[in-house]
Parts: structure tokens; sequence; C-alpha cells
């Protein structure tokens, strides 16, 4: 599949048993929607959820976000029907949660496929997310984030993983720190986004400011978000200062002259630009949606 670059500062869970939050979905200004058949639906809620996310998916504007849906876990009763119902309207991604190894990818994808088959569907539209909230999981990231063409994103579901430690989740994030720095390496080894995990205390944005931009500091592409009053200080962290988009805008515009020229590696105020910086500036001007003519 060709990659395609989709700006990930934020996604926002919506239950999918929730009409009136996802008729609002694309209002909320979050880069990506992610409707929710799993944990935020209760068990006795599922089949209506699943009809419910069907029937509206196609019908109401989401603008500019993109759409995912969260699927259950093939291990339940509930997973293989939600795949049956959602893949046939391709959404942008499936999330699958509590993936923990490269083999069960291969078998999602699989089901996929043979879902997309009779629907007479391409199997280069819909991505997957793998979601990453087990110990196992984590052993096995890299396996998941590097064999599969249709896997553009992986994400770390702190709460799950936190569980499956059998330890408390911190604000600090200590217990879950070398899960973050794994994942996010398999996913930068791999040239795919990285999403973190939710900040669940929706009334403490001094903590959710800290906690994002640790995530972006330590290579997370975008954060997950439970509450849209989270997302505006999740796109502050995360969108380039004016000041970081006119020294980008300088470096690209400098590297396409001195390229044109036969320079590879050249000076602005003194200081070496070579390919790794031109490549972290082109980044900073997608994310700013700038182009230099």
């Amino acid at each position: 599949m060709t990659k395609i670059f989709k700006k990930r500062r934020s996604m926002l869970y919506i239950p999918g048993n929730n009409p009136a939050m996802i008729q609002q979905g694309g209002v909320y200004g979050a880069d990506s929607i992610l409707l929710d058949l799993e944990d935020a639906v209760a068990l006795n809620q599922k089949d209506a959820a699943r009809i419910l996310v069907r029937n509206m998916i196609n019908v109401i504007d989401f603008y500019d976000s993109e759409v995912c849906v969260r699927v259950n876990h093939l291990s339940t009763p509930f997973g293989l029907a939600d795949l049956e119902a959602i893949v046939p309207l391709q959404p942008s991604a499936i999330r699958y949660p509590k993936t923990e190894s490269g083999e069960e990818v291969a078998e999602l994808l699989k089901i996929i496929e043979q879902i997309e088959d009779r629907h007479g569907l391409p199997h280069t539209k819909m991505t997957l997310h793998a979601m990453i909230e087990t110990a196992m999981g984590v052993q096995n990231v890299f396996d998941i984030a590097s064999k599969f063409d249709r896997v553009d994103a992986i994400t770390i579901g702190g709460q799950d993983l936190t569980a499956d430690m059998n330890i408390v989740y911190t604000p600090d994030g200590a217990g879950i720190d070398f899960a973050r720095k794994r994942i996010v390496m398999a996913a930068k080894a791999s040239h795919i986004d990285v999403i973190d995990t939710v900040f669940p205390d929706v009334n403490d944005e001094d903590g959710l400011r800290r906690e994002t931009e640790y995530a972006k500091r330590i290579g997370f592409t975008g954060k997950a978000v439970i509450n849209p009053r989270q997302i505006e200080i999740i796109h502050d962290v995360y969108t380039p200062t004016d000041e970081e988009v006119r020294k980008a805008y300088r470096i690209v515009k400098e590297f396409k002259i001195n390229s044109a020229a036969g320079i590879g590696v050249f000076a602005i105020d003194g200081k070496m630009i070579d390919a790794p910086i031109v490549t972290r500036a082109e980044y900073i001007l997608r994310l700013a949606n700038v182009t230099v003519g």
C-alpha cells in the first residue's frame, strides 16, 4: 500500500452506542475519530452499538477527521460479527485491541480480506491499527509493526497494559515507560505512526500537557483522547510554532536550491544541513500544511 501522510495528533474515542456524540464527531476537531465497539460498550449493548455504527458511519459528515473503528477481539463472541459489519463500510482503519503477535495480525488480515473479497472490495484502501495492551504484545511489537503493509499505526493501551502487568497506573507513567519507548522504536523502524495512550483525568489539564509533551519528546505521533476538551491542549503541543515553520521552510527551500546545483550538504547560519535535518523540516511543514514552491 502507498503510505499517505495523515495528521494524527489526536484520536478521539467515541462510544459506539452514543448516537449524539457520533453525530457530532466531526465538529470536535480531532484529527481522527475512533468509534469504539470494545471497552466503551457494555456487553448487553454490543449488538446495538455495532448496528448504530454501521448505520451512521456512512451518513454522518466527519469533515476532515479520519474515521477508525475499534472492533472487539476475535476471541470474544463479538469480534467476527464486528468485522462482518464494519469491513464492508471501509472506514479509514480498523483498530484491533490486545494484539500480541505477528501471527495474530496475519490471521486477522486473512479474515478481513475474505470479507473484502465477498464484497468486491480492494485490499488497499482500509488500514489496520494494532493496539499493544499486554506484556506479550510489547515483547512482539516489532513483528506486529513491521511485517504487514496494511498496519500503518500502532498504539499503546496504557490502562490494559498496567492491568496485565499487575501494576498501578501512576501520573508519571513510570510503570509503562519501557513499553512506551519499545513501541515507539518499533514504529519508527517500521516507518509507521505511533499513538500514545489516553490521559484518564479529564480535569487535570496541566497533567495532560506534561504527559503529551513527554510523548512528543520520545517520538509518539499523537495521543488518544477520551474527552473533546483534551483536543486543544494536544494540538497545541503537537502543532509546530511559527518559528519552527519559518525555520523548516527556509531549510527546505535552501535544500531545493542546493539540490538543483548538485550540492547535498550545505549550511544555514553556520550550521550544517544534511538529509536527516531536511526530512525533519519536511515533516514540520506537512503538519503545518505548508508547501515550498
